[in-house]
């Protein structure tokens, strides 16, 4: 087996164990009361398969890169959602709608768009101290607003899962280049303790602002987290180490395109959740319970006194 097709056979699995940990995310998200605490997440055995599952999904994509551009492999990995939809539909006993199929379409299409176009060489610089600091403080800001309550908070919460564990993935570059490249400075480092640090962090924030926003569903929140993800990663990349579009200002047209189609594709999935969602409701609750019919037993003596009694209304009120 060569190293292009090794690289597609690992992305395609590392997909599979993300779809999978998506599944069993939501999941849980859907048995599990709002009001739940992180401790007693922390001790649900399904939670930690769904950590399981992430942390294969993670290693495989490593991998995969080793045999791979980042061109080829990071498209590969938005075949995540194209898994987890049907595997979503199939957990709750259902068909997927021909809207999820549109959305899924869409939004694969316009991430392949950005992701063709943000690719580029293997990656030399690093963030400086500094310069890790300030991307892990606008996330923390960016996340608390995402966070705060208010409407639709299952896509809010999935756009902040999505920017974390992008910043995480950049982060976890630095992390990368600066242990194989010795000439970035020295192997340990105030810098790599602090970027080791904010990636933990990051990584098990996005985890867990994910599995509050699959309580909604499954379909539009990972459709954002898809989006988000390479979208924040992308950012960092262009503004602080040096990363260009490949083919310069006319790029910036399918990239465009790109966004439009993924913006579309989650508009889809979103709508398709909310109409599965009451039918998936009537399923799980049932109909409503009929109310009882009162039947009033009397004795025979009761029973006569109130004939007579109604026969005596009738006489007086005769002319």
């Amino acid at each position: 087996m060569n190293a292009t097709l090794a690289a597609v056979a690992l992305s395609l699995v590392s997909a599979a164990a993300y779809a999978s940990a998506a599944v069993a995310q939501a999941r849980l998200a859907g048995r599990t009361a709002p009001g739940t605490g992180t401790l007693r997440l922390l001790g649900s055995g399904a939670w930690w398969s769904a950590v399981g599952l992430n942390a294969g999904g993670a290693l495989l994509h490593v991998a995969a890169l080793k045999y791979g551009p980042l061109t080829l492999v990071q498209p590969l990995g938005a075949l995540t959602l194209v898994a987890a939809v049907p595997l979503g539909a199939r957990a709750a006993g259902r068909r997927v709608s021909t809207t999820e199929w549109r959305g899924t379409l869409l939004t694969l299409l316009g991430l392949g768009a950005l992701l063709m176009t943000a690719g580029g060489s293997a990656p030399h610089e690093t963030l400086s101290l500094v310069e890790a600091l300030a991307v892990g403080a606008g996330t923390v800001a960016v996340v608390a607003g995402l966070s705060r309550p208010g409407a639709r908070p299952g896509l809010r919460h999935a756009a902040a899962s999505g920017i974390t564990s992008g910043v995480a993935s950049a982060l976890t570059q630095t992390l990368t280049v600066a242990v194989t490249d010795h000439t970035t400075g020295p192997l340990f480092s105030w810098r790599l303790v602090v970027v080791a640090v904010l990636v933990s962090a990051f990584a098990m924030g996005g985890l867990l602002l994910s599995q509050t926003a699959y309580r909604g569903g499954l379909g539009a929140p990972l459709a954002v987290v898809t989006l988000a993800n390479p979208v924040a990663a992308a950012a960092i990349g262009l503004a602080l180490l040096g990363e260009r579009l490949q083919g310069g200002t006319i790029s910036l047209v399918p990239a465009l395109l790109g966004s439009a189609a993924a913006v579309r594709g989650v508009i889809l999935l979103s709508r398709a959740q909310a109409q599965t969602a009451p039918a998936a409701d009537a399923v799980l609750t049932g109909p409503p319970p009929a109310t009882p019919s009162r039947v009033v037993i009397k004795s025979p003596r009761a029973a006569l006194h109130q004939e007579h009694g109604h026969l005596r209304r009738i006489r007086v009120g005769r002319p």
